[in-house]
């Protein structure tokens, strides 16, 4: 079992998010998310990484698009949990329209919470992590921050600018024993997708099985969902001693959409 480490996850109280916190305490590390949802609901998520085997947990409820409460997060697990060894952000949102289209307060929105406040829990992070010359972060991009879509303008902006911050986390700490690396989903079946599944279905009359085939079939040659498991998995090995020369890498979970 390795040592406890101090891990954050953003947008941890479901989907990709939760199965990532889920993982980190498994192996027993001291386990912090943010997230959306009702009481009884993180109530229910910090049971089960307790459950799990995560050594504390702790929930705060910051909104992703303050950076005064970003601050609150981070000082906030800092004082509870101890500095964040290992970052995760996941934290994400998603709107579709035809650039002209495009509302500007959900681009600004987009851009705040996808790419935004990835750079302001880095920063927040990093100082501690050079100190104690160990770190590890991970953010969860996506396919789209290697290819492009119709009608998802913020979204392919944010995820593109998230691969460029990571490399220069990476460039900028690679001899204080720091990685900083994207983890890059394809579809994967999440809240966040549900509701392009069901925009499919309910725009070309389809049921939810034959609108979902259909979104698979467009882009991922598997045909398949990635498990929420895999991208896990991939995260845990990221953030330990064997990945410390994996560095700066944008690493496609994508079911071969980006080999086409």
């Amino acid at each position: 079992m390795p040592e406890s480490r101090v891990v954050i996850v953003t947008g941890g109280t479901s989907g990709i998010g939760k199965a990532i916190a889920l993982a980190f305490a498994k192996i027993g590390h001291k386990v912090a998310i943010n997230g959306f949802g009702t009481h009884q609901d993180i109530d229910s998520v910090l049971a089960e990484l307790t459950a799990a085997g995560a050594d504390q947990v702790l929930h705060v409820p910051s909104d992703m698009t303050k950076t005064h409460e970003i601050q609150k997060l981070m000082e906030s697990v800092e004082q509870k949990l101890g500095a964040c060894q290992i970052l995760v952000n996941n934290a994400g949102i998603q709107h579709t329209a035809r650039i002209e289209d495009f509302p500007a307060d959900k681009w600004d929105q987009i851009i705040s919470i996808n790419l935004s406040a990835a750079f302001h829990t880095m920063r927040l992070a990093l100082p501690a992590m050079q100190k104690n010359n160990f770190g590890r972060i991970l953010n969860i991009a996506s396919v789209h921050g290697l290819v492009a879509s119709v009608d998802k303008s913020a979204y392919v902006a944010a995820k593109h600018g998230i691969i460029g911050l990571t490399k220069v986390a990476a460039l900028e700490n690679a001899n204080y024993n720091i990685t900083a690396n994207c983890v890059c989903p394809g579809w994967v079946k999440t809240p966040l997708v549900e509701k392009q599944v069901e925009a499919i279905a309910l725009r070309e009359n389809l049921s939810m099985e034959t609108a979902t085939e259909k979104l698979l079939s467009e882009k991922q040659p598997s045909g398949r969902f990635v498990p929420l498991e895999e991208l896990a998995a991939l995260c845990v090995f990221l953030s330990g001693d064997n990945a410390s020369s994996i560095t700066g890498m944008s690493l496609p979970v994508d079911g071969g959409w980006t080999a086409r």
